[in-house]
Protein backbone atom coordinates (compact mmCIF):
# COMPACT_ATOMS: atom_id res chain seq x y z
CA UNK A 1 0.00 0.00 0.00
CA UNK A 2 0.80 3.82 -0.72
CA UNK A 3 0.87 6.33 1.16
CA UNK A 4 0.83 10.39 0.50
CA UNK A 5 3.39 12.24 2.86
CA UNK A 6 4.08 15.90 2.69
CA UNK A 7 7.42 17.28 3.82
CA UNK A 8 7.61 21.52 3.97
CA UNK A 9 8.69 24.76 5.67
CA UNK A 10 7.08 28.32 4.75
CA UNK A 11 7.37 31.62 5.48
CA UNK A 12 4.65 30.98 8.24
CA UNK A 13 7.37 28.40 10.25
CA UNK A 14 10.57 29.14 8.72
CA UNK A 15 12.43 32.50 8.58
CA UNK A 16 14.14 33.37 5.25
CA UNK A 17 17.64 32.26 6.76
CA UNK A 18 16.27 29.13 6.63
CA UNK A 19 14.29 28.51 3.71
CA UNK A 20 16.88 30.09 1.42
CA UNK A 21 18.90 26.60 2.83
CA UNK A 22 16.49 24.55 1.55
CA UNK A 23 16.16 26.60 -1.47
CA UNK A 24 15.99 24.69 -4.81
CA UNK A 25 16.97 25.37 -8.62
CA UNK A 26 14.66 23.35 -11.20
CA UNK A 27 17.74 21.70 -11.52
CA UNK A 28 18.61 20.76 -8.21
CA UNK A 29 14.71 19.86 -7.36
CA UNK A 30 14.48 17.26 -9.78
CA UNK A 31 18.23 15.87 -8.18
CA UNK A 32 16.37 16.18 -5.09
CA UNK A 33 13.64 13.63 -6.24
CA UNK A 34 15.91 11.48 -7.48
CA UNK A 35 17.50 11.16 -4.15
CA UNK A 36 14.38 10.99 -2.57
CA UNK A 37 13.12 7.86 -4.91
CA UNK A 38 16.06 6.00 -4.53
CA UNK A 39 15.81 5.53 -0.54
CA UNK A 40 14.09 2.41 0.35
CA UNK A 41 10.67 3.54 1.45
CA UNK A 42 10.08 6.37 -1.52
CA UNK A 43 8.43 5.70 -5.16
CA UNK A 44 7.02 9.24 -6.31
CA UNK A 45 8.58 12.43 -5.16
CA UNK A 46 7.47 16.39 -6.53
CA UNK A 47 9.72 19.58 -5.15
CA UNK A 48 8.24 22.72 -5.12
CA UNK A 49 10.43 25.61 -4.12
CA UNK A 50 9.46 28.85 -4.35
CA UNK A 51 10.09 31.93 -2.45
CA UNK A 52 8.44 31.27 0.50
CA UNK A 53 8.16 27.97 0.86
CA UNK A 54 9.95 24.59 0.14
CA UNK A 55 7.56 21.42 0.02
CA UNK A 56 8.01 17.77 -1.47
CA UNK A 57 5.50 15.43 -2.00
CA UNK A 58 6.05 12.30 -1.51
CA UNK A 59 4.20 8.51 -2.36
CA UNK A 60 5.77 6.33 0.47
CA UNK A 61 5.50 3.26 1.94
CA UNK A 62 6.15 3.10 5.17
CA UNK A 63 5.89 7.22 6.11
CA UNK A 64 7.78 7.29 9.22
CA UNK A 65 10.84 5.60 7.73
CA UNK A 66 10.12 7.95 4.59
CA UNK A 67 9.76 11.06 7.11
CA UNK A 68 12.79 10.26 8.46
CA UNK A 69 14.63 9.52 5.34
CA UNK A 70 13.96 12.76 3.51
CA UNK A 71 14.35 14.46 6.61
CA UNK A 72 18.20 13.53 6.75
CA UNK A 73 18.96 14.42 2.87
CA UNK A 74 16.76 17.89 3.18
CA UNK A 75 19.30 18.56 6.91
CA UNK A 76 21.91 17.12 5.04
CA UNK A 77 21.24 19.68 2.41
CA UNK A 78 20.78 22.50 4.79
CA UNK A 79 24.15 21.39 7.11
CA UNK A 80 22.05 21.43 9.81
CA UNK A 81 20.56 18.86 12.63
CA UNK A 82 17.97 16.76 11.57
CA UNK A 83 16.10 17.63 14.88
CA UNK A 84 16.75 21.19 14.48
CA UNK A 85 15.04 21.19 11.33
CA UNK A 86 12.21 19.17 12.51
CA UNK A 87 11.09 21.88 14.42
CA UNK A 88 10.24 24.24 11.34
CA UNK A 89 9.09 21.22 9.05
CA UNK A 90 5.05 20.45 9.07
CA UNK A 91 4.48 16.60 7.63
CA UNK A 92 0.90 15.93 6.64
CA UNK A 93 -0.20 12.77 5.35
CA UNK A 94 -2.75 11.56 2.85
CA UNK A 95 -5.73 13.50 2.59
CA UNK A 96 -4.53 16.49 5.14
CA UNK A 97 -1.24 16.30 2.52
CA UNK A 98 -3.44 16.83 -0.39
CA UNK A 99 -5.61 19.49 1.62
CA UNK A 100 -2.19 21.68 1.40
CA UNK A 101 -1.45 21.31 -2.06
CA UNK A 102 -4.83 22.20 -2.81
CA UNK A 103 -4.39 25.43 -0.58
CA UNK A 104 -1.23 26.45 -1.85
CA UNK A 105 -2.18 26.29 -5.52
CA UNK A 106 -4.83 28.14 -4.74
CA UNK A 107 -2.60 30.74 -3.38
CA UNK A 108 -4.46 30.20 0.52
CA UNK A 109 -0.66 29.75 1.75
CA UNK A 110 0.48 32.94 0.16
CA UNK A 111 2.33 35.65 2.24
CA UNK A 112 0.06 37.73 -0.16
CA UNK A 113 -3.22 35.58 -0.14
CA UNK A 114 -4.73 34.78 -3.76
CA UNK A 115 -1.30 35.44 -5.55
CA UNK A 116 -1.71 33.96 -9.06
CA UNK A 117 2.13 33.22 -9.75
CA UNK A 118 1.92 29.95 -7.20
CA UNK A 119 -0.50 28.45 -10.12
CA UNK A 120 2.28 28.05 -12.69
CA UNK A 121 5.06 27.01 -10.14
CA UNK A 122 3.28 24.30 -8.50
CA UNK A 123 2.24 23.24 -12.39
CA UNK A 124 6.52 23.87 -13.39
CA UNK A 125 7.25 21.41 -10.03
CA UNK A 126 5.13 18.68 -11.57
CA UNK A 127 6.11 18.92 -15.06
CA UNK A 128 9.90 18.94 -14.12
CA UNK A 129 9.41 15.95 -11.54
CA UNK A 130 7.48 13.91 -14.86
CA UNK A 131 10.63 14.90 -16.59
CA UNK A 132 13.22 13.52 -14.27
CA UNK A 133 11.12 10.34 -13.97
CA UNK A 134 10.10 11.16 -10.15
CA UNK A 135 6.29 11.39 -10.46
CA UNK A 136 3.87 8.94 -11.08
CA UNK A 137 -0.23 7.79 -10.69
CA UNK A 138 -0.44 8.77 -7.67
CA UNK A 139 1.48 12.31 -7.79
CA UNK A 140 -0.10 12.97 -11.31
CA UNK A 141 -3.54 12.93 -10.16
CA UNK A 142 -3.01 14.58 -7.18
CA UNK A 143 -1.06 17.27 -8.73
CA UNK A 144 -3.79 17.82 -11.43
CA UNK A 145 -6.77 17.71 -8.78
CA UNK A 146 -4.61 20.58 -7.20
CA UNK A 147 -4.28 22.78 -10.54
CA UNK A 148 -8.46 22.38 -11.16
CA UNK A 149 -8.85 22.98 -7.23
CA UNK A 150 -6.60 26.60 -7.75
CA UNK A 151 -8.51 27.14 -11.43
CA UNK A 152 -11.92 26.81 -9.25
CA UNK A 153 -10.95 28.84 -6.83
CA UNK A 154 -9.53 32.16 -9.19
CA UNK A 155 -12.71 31.30 -11.53
CA UNK A 156 -15.47 31.23 -8.93
CA UNK A 157 -14.35 33.71 -6.14
CA UNK A 158 -12.86 37.08 -5.89
CA UNK A 159 -9.51 36.00 -4.27
CA UNK A 160 -7.53 36.99 -7.10
CA UNK A 161 -9.02 40.40 -7.66
CA UNK A 162 -6.38 43.43 -7.43
CA UNK A 163 -3.67 42.11 -9.09
CA UNK A 164 -1.32 42.18 -6.18
CA UNK A 165 1.59 40.23 -6.30
CA UNK A 166 4.70 39.94 -3.93
CA UNK A 167 6.77 42.08 -6.79
CA UNK A 168 3.76 44.78 -6.94
CA UNK A 169 4.14 45.14 -2.93
CA UNK A 170 7.92 45.56 -3.10
CA UNK A 171 7.47 48.32 -5.64
CA UNK A 172 4.61 49.78 -2.95
CA UNK A 173 7.11 49.95 0.04
CA UNK A 174 9.58 51.92 -2.11
CA UNK A 175 7.25 54.06 -3.27
CA UNK A 176 6.28 54.77 0.45
CA UNK A 177 9.74 54.77 1.69
CA UNK A 178 11.06 57.22 -0.96
CA UNK A 179 7.99 59.27 -1.32
CA UNK A 180 7.20 58.77 -4.86
CA UNK A 181 9.33 57.10 -7.69
CA UNK A 182 8.94 59.49 -10.53
CA UNK A 183 12.54 60.04 -12.15
CA UNK A 184 14.53 58.14 -9.41
CA UNK A 185 17.32 55.94 -11.07
CA UNK A 186 16.12 51.94 -10.19
CA UNK A 187 18.05 49.00 -11.03
CA UNK A 188 16.92 45.57 -11.22
CA UNK A 189 18.74 42.33 -10.57
CA UNK A 190 17.81 39.97 -12.88
CA UNK A 191 15.05 39.49 -15.71
CA UNK A 192 12.96 36.56 -14.68
CA UNK A 193 8.84 36.58 -14.66
CA UNK A 194 9.00 38.44 -10.75
CA UNK A 195 11.35 41.14 -12.60
CA UNK A 196 9.05 41.81 -15.19
CA UNK A 197 6.29 42.25 -12.56
CA UNK A 198 8.77 44.77 -10.71
CA UNK A 199 9.57 46.45 -14.36
CA UNK A 200 5.85 46.84 -15.21
CA UNK A 201 4.81 48.28 -11.36
CA UNK A 202 7.98 50.81 -11.74
CA UNK A 203 7.26 51.72 -15.16
CA UNK A 204 3.40 53.09 -13.91
CA UNK A 205 5.58 54.80 -11.41
CA UNK A 206 7.38 56.80 -14.03
CA UNK A 207 10.81 55.08 -12.90
CA UNK A 208 14.30 55.26 -14.61
CA UNK A 209 14.74 51.48 -14.83
CA UNK A 210 17.99 49.38 -15.82
CA UNK A 211 18.25 45.94 -15.69
CA UNK A 212 21.48 44.22 -14.31
CA UNK A 213 21.56 40.34 -16.11
CA UNK A 214 24.22 38.19 -17.30
CA UNK A 215 22.69 34.42 -17.77
CA UNK A 216 19.24 36.32 -19.87
CA UNK A 217 20.43 38.99 -21.62
CA UNK A 218 18.24 38.30 -24.54
CA UNK A 219 15.15 38.70 -21.89
CA UNK A 220 16.61 41.82 -20.16
CA UNK A 221 17.24 43.78 -23.36
CA UNK A 222 13.32 42.53 -24.25
CA UNK A 223 12.21 44.14 -20.75
CA UNK A 224 14.27 46.77 -21.55
CA UNK A 225 12.39 47.97 -24.57
CA UNK A 226 8.77 47.40 -23.44
CA UNK A 227 9.00 49.36 -20.26
CA UNK A 228 11.75 51.99 -21.57
CA UNK A 229 14.92 50.95 -19.57
CA UNK A 230 17.94 49.63 -20.69
CA UNK A 231 20.87 46.28 -20.02
CA UNK A 232 23.79 46.07 -18.81
CA UNK A 233 25.89 43.32 -17.64
CA UNK A 234 26.68 41.99 -14.13
CA UNK A 235 29.77 43.55 -14.06
CA UNK A 236 28.70 46.42 -14.06
CA UNK A 237 26.48 46.31 -11.40
CA UNK A 238 28.68 48.75 -8.74
CA UNK A 239 28.93 51.35 -11.51
CA UNK A 240 25.04 51.24 -11.49
CA UNK A 241 24.72 51.36 -7.45
CA UNK A 242 26.73 54.80 -7.70
CA UNK A 243 23.92 56.48 -9.26
CA UNK A 244 20.47 53.95 -7.85
CA UNK A 245 17.92 55.45 -5.42
CA UNK A 246 16.85 51.77 -5.32
CA UNK A 247 18.12 48.07 -6.25
CA UNK A 248 15.13 45.74 -6.89
CA UNK A 249 16.42 42.04 -6.57
CA UNK A 250 14.71 39.00 -7.71
CA UNK A 251 17.73 36.22 -8.81
CA UNK A 252 18.09 32.48 -8.92
CA UNK A 253 21.34 32.87 -7.69
CA UNK A 254 22.29 30.13 -5.11
CA UNK A 255 24.99 32.62 -3.25
CA UNK A 256 24.86 36.25 -2.57
CA UNK A 257 25.44 38.81 -5.58
CA UNK A 258 26.05 41.97 -3.51
CA UNK A 259 28.33 41.39 -0.56
CA UNK A 260 28.72 44.29 2.58
CA UNK A 261 32.69 44.52 1.31
CA UNK A 262 31.65 45.58 -2.05
CA UNK A 263 28.96 47.60 -0.85
CA UNK A 264 30.97 49.69 1.37
CA UNK A 265 33.04 50.57 -1.10
CA UNK A 266 30.27 51.69 -3.51
CA UNK A 267 28.67 53.84 -0.24
CA UNK A 268 32.02 55.66 0.33
CA UNK A 269 31.92 56.89 -2.91
CA UNK A 270 27.94 57.67 -2.73
CA UNK A 271 29.10 60.38 -0.08
CA UNK A 272 26.04 60.09 2.30
CA UNK A 273 23.35 59.79 -0.73
CA UNK A 274 21.11 56.93 0.98
CA UNK A 275 20.40 53.82 -0.55
CA UNK A 276 17.52 51.29 -0.68
CA UNK A 277 17.59 47.80 -1.17
CA UNK A 278 15.01 45.60 -1.68
CA UNK A 279 15.55 41.74 -2.39
CA UNK A 280 13.00 39.59 -2.62
CA UNK A 281 15.28 36.61 -3.73
CA UNK A 282 15.43 33.36 -1.99
CA UNK A 283 18.28 32.57 -1.56
CA UNK A 284 18.83 36.25 -0.77
CA UNK A 285 21.16 38.24 -3.98
CA UNK A 286 21.85 40.35 -0.90
CA UNK A 287 24.28 39.63 2.17
CA UNK A 288 22.19 40.51 5.23
CA UNK A 289 24.96 42.70 6.58
CA UNK A 290 24.91 45.16 4.03
CA UNK A 291 21.85 46.26 5.64
CA UNK A 292 24.05 47.46 8.71
CA UNK A 293 25.70 49.78 6.54
CA UNK A 294 25.58 53.66 7.06
CA UNK A 295 22.92 55.06 4.62
CA UNK A 296 21.92 51.57 3.40
CA UNK A 297 18.21 50.55 4.15
CA UNK A 298 17.57 47.16 3.33
CA UNK A 299 14.82 44.58 3.25
CA UNK A 300 14.16 41.38 2.08
CA UNK A 301 11.26 38.75 1.61
CA UNK A 302 9.97 38.13 5.33
CA UNK A 303 10.15 42.05 5.70
CA UNK A 304 7.39 42.73 2.95
CA UNK A 305 4.93 40.93 5.57
CA UNK A 306 4.19 44.31 7.54
CA UNK A 307 3.35 45.53 3.92
CA UNK A 308 0.74 42.92 2.17
CA UNK A 309 -2.05 43.82 4.06
CA UNK A 310 -2.99 46.71 2.23
CA UNK A 311 -5.73 46.48 -0.60
CA UNK A 312 -6.41 42.90 0.25
CA UNK A 313 -9.87 43.26 2.22
CA UNK A 314 -11.84 42.22 -0.82
CA UNK A 315 -9.96 38.75 -0.67
CA UNK A 316 -10.06 38.42 2.87
CA UNK A 317 -13.90 37.75 2.52
CA UNK A 318 -13.53 34.86 -0.56
CA UNK A 319 -11.23 32.95 1.74
CA UNK A 320 -14.53 31.16 3.14
CA UNK A 321 -15.62 30.36 0.19
CA UNK A 322 -12.56 29.51 -1.12
CA UNK A 323 -11.88 27.36 1.51
CA UNK A 324 -15.20 25.36 0.60
CA UNK A 325 -14.03 24.61 -2.60
CA UNK A 326 -11.07 23.09 -1.66
CA UNK A 327 -13.05 21.28 0.95
CA UNK A 328 -15.81 19.92 -1.95
CA UNK A 329 -12.31 18.83 -4.31
CA UNK A 330 -10.53 17.17 -1.31
CA UNK A 331 -13.80 14.66 -1.14
CA UNK A 332 -13.57 14.20 -4.26
CA UNK A 333 -9.61 13.20 -3.91
CA UNK A 334 -10.27 11.54 -0.80
CA UNK A 335 -13.12 9.22 -2.66
CA UNK A 336 -10.53 8.01 -5.77
CA UNK A 337 -7.75 7.83 -3.04
CA UNK A 338 -9.98 5.07 -0.73
CA UNK A 339 -10.74 3.51 -3.95
CA UNK A 340 -7.02 3.21 -5.08
CA UNK A 341 -6.22 2.28 -1.89
CA UNK A 342 -8.87 -0.51 -1.96
CA UNK A 343 -8.03 -2.32 -5.27
CA UNK A 344 -5.03 -3.83 -5.01
CA UNK A 345 -6.45 -5.60 -1.52
CA UNK A 346 -9.97 -6.25 -2.99
CA UNK A 347 -7.83 -8.01 -6.15
CA UNK A 348 -5.61 -9.90 -3.97
CA UNK A 349 -8.67 -11.03 -1.20
CA UNK A 350 -10.65 -12.18 -4.31
CA UNK A 351 -7.11 -14.29 -5.84
CA UNK A 352 -6.52 -15.59 -1.88
CA UNK A 353 -9.98 -17.03 -2.04
CA UNK A 354 -9.89 -18.57 -5.42
CA UNK A 355 -6.31 -20.10 -4.72
CA UNK A 356 -8.24 -21.67 -1.46
CA UNK A 357 -10.88 -23.25 -4.37
CA UNK A 358 -8.12 -24.40 -6.37
CA UNK A 359 -6.58 -26.04 -3.38
CA UNK A 360 -9.70 -27.65 -1.70
CA UNK A 361 -10.49 -28.97 -5.42
CA UNK A 362 -7.12 -30.21 -6.11
CA UNK A 363 -6.86 -31.98 -2.56
CA UNK A 364 -10.05 -33.50 -2.77
CA UNK A 365 -9.24 -34.76 -6.37
CA UNK A 366 -8.98 -38.22 -5.99
CA UNK A 367 -11.97 -38.96 -3.84
CA UNK A 368 -14.65 -38.41 -6.60
CA UNK A 369 -14.17 -41.77 -8.95
CA UNK A 370 -17.45 -41.72 -10.05
CA UNK A 371 -18.17 -38.02 -10.26
CA UNK A 372 -19.29 -37.35 -13.86
CA UNK A 373 -17.17 -33.91 -15.81
CA UNK A 374 -20.45 -32.67 -15.11
CA UNK A 375 -20.75 -33.38 -11.26
CA UNK A 376 -17.30 -32.29 -11.06
CA UNK A 377 -18.10 -28.30 -12.83
CA UNK A 378 -21.18 -28.18 -10.37
CA UNK A 379 -18.83 -28.78 -7.43
CA UNK A 380 -16.25 -26.54 -8.60
CA UNK A 381 -19.19 -24.13 -9.53
CA UNK A 382 -20.58 -24.39 -5.74
CA UNK A 383 -17.49 -23.78 -4.00
CA UNK A 384 -16.84 -20.38 -6.59
CA UNK A 385 -19.86 -19.07 -5.63
CA UNK A 386 -19.48 -20.01 -1.86
CA UNK A 387 -16.29 -17.86 -1.72
CA UNK A 388 -17.53 -15.03 -3.71
CA UNK A 389 -20.69 -14.73 -1.44
CA UNK A 390 -18.59 -15.24 1.39
CA UNK A 391 -16.01 -12.11 0.05
CA UNK A 392 -19.09 -9.97 -1.55
CA UNK A 393 -19.34 -7.86 1.86
CA UNK A 394 -16.13 -7.21 2.91
CA UNK A 395 -15.95 -6.56 -1.22
CA UNK A 396 -18.42 -3.63 -1.04
CA UNK A 397 -17.08 -2.32 2.67
CA UNK A 398 -13.38 -1.70 1.73
CA UNK A 399 -14.39 0.02 -1.65
CA UNK A 400 -16.18 2.27 -0.31
CA UNK A 401 -14.67 2.95 2.97
CA UNK A 402 -13.14 6.78 3.22
CA UNK A 403 -9.77 7.54 2.85
CA UNK A 404 -9.26 8.57 6.70
CA UNK A 405 -10.32 4.84 8.06
CA UNK A 406 -9.36 3.03 4.79
CA UNK A 407 -5.61 3.22 5.47
CA UNK A 408 -5.69 1.03 8.84
CA UNK A 409 -8.81 -1.24 7.68
CA UNK A 410 -6.96 -2.36 4.37
CA UNK A 411 -4.00 -3.10 6.87
CA UNK A 412 -6.19 -5.28 9.04
CA UNK A 413 -7.48 -7.05 6.44
CA UNK A 414 -4.29 -7.87 4.27
CA UNK A 415 -2.99 -9.01 8.19
CA UNK A 416 -6.24 -11.06 8.77
CA UNK A 417 -6.01 -12.72 5.08
CA UNK A 418 -2.52 -13.14 5.20
CA UNK A 419 -2.43 -11.25 2.36
CA UNK A 420 0.88 -11.02 0.92
CA UNK A 421 2.58 -7.66 -1.15
CA UNK A 422 3.99 -9.17 -3.98
CA UNK A 423 0.34 -10.68 -4.73
CA UNK A 424 -0.68 -9.32 -8.45
CA UNK A 425 -3.96 -8.29 -9.23
CA UNK A 426 -5.41 -10.14 -12.30
CA UNK A 427 -8.77 -8.13 -11.64
CA UNK A 428 -8.97 -4.98 -13.90
CA UNK A 429 -10.31 -2.14 -12.85
CA UNK A 430 -12.40 0.46 -14.12
CA UNK A 431 -10.29 3.10 -16.38
CA UNK A 432 -10.12 5.77 -13.75
CA UNK A 433 -8.22 3.47 -11.44
CA UNK A 434 -6.09 1.76 -13.91
CA UNK A 435 -2.94 3.49 -13.00
CA UNK A 436 -2.88 2.16 -9.40
CA UNK A 437 -1.38 -1.04 -10.80
CA UNK A 438 1.45 1.26 -12.03
CA UNK A 439 2.13 1.66 -8.32
CA UNK A 440 2.26 -1.99 -7.38
CA UNK A 441 4.88 -2.82 -10.77
CA UNK A 442 6.87 0.42 -9.68
CA UNK A 443 6.89 -0.96 -5.89
CA UNK A 444 8.30 -4.51 -7.48
CA UNK A 445 11.09 -3.22 -9.70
Amino acid sequence: MSELLALGISHKTAPVALRERLAFTEHDASEFARQATATAEVREAVVISTCNRTEIYLVVGNPVRAESDVLGLLAGRASIRPTELAEAIYSPRNCDAARQLYRVTAGLESMIVGEAEIQGQVRRAHEAAMAAGCAGPLTNRLFAAALTTGKRVRSETSIGSSRVSIPSVAVDLALSVLHGLEGRHVVILGAGDTSELMAQALADQGADTIFVANRHADRALSLAQRFGGSVVGLEKLPDQLLRADIMLSSTSSPHPIVGREELELVMSAREGRPLLLIDIAVPRDVDPACGELEDVTLYDIDDLQAVVARNLNTRAEEVPRALEIVEEEIHRFARWLGQADALPTVGALREHGNALVEQVLSENSGRWESASERDLARVEAIARAVMSRLLHEPTIRLRSMSADRGHASLELARELFGLRDETTVEEQPSAELAEVHDLRRRRER
